[in-house]
């Protein structure tokens, strides 16, 4: 985890900078404030590109995927002996 000045000055050099970049974190808020397209892996490995916010894409998926993005529990079977 960054501290709010080193994540402020990565912020801010991202922002300045000209070229294209990756950028890989699990914080959303971040992710928000710097992103512009979301090139995201989903389901079964496929790659889905979409223009705008991270949040502009999560909304975008919950419309595609409705209820499969629910986590789907595993069901077992019990054990005989």
């Amino acid at each position: 985890d960054l501290d709010v000045n080193t994540l402020r000055a990565l912020e801010e050099g991202l922002e300045n900078f000209a070229g294209c970049a990756v950028i890989i974190s699990h914080d959303r808020w971040f992710l928000d404030r710097i992103c512009t397209h979301i090139l995201a892996f989903e389901g079964n490995s496929e790659v889905y590109f979409f223009e705008g916010s991270f949040s502009d894409y999560e909304e975008n998926k919950k419309q595609r995927l409705g209820g499969d993005l629910m986590p789907k529990r595993i069901k077992y079977r019990k054990l005989v002996r």
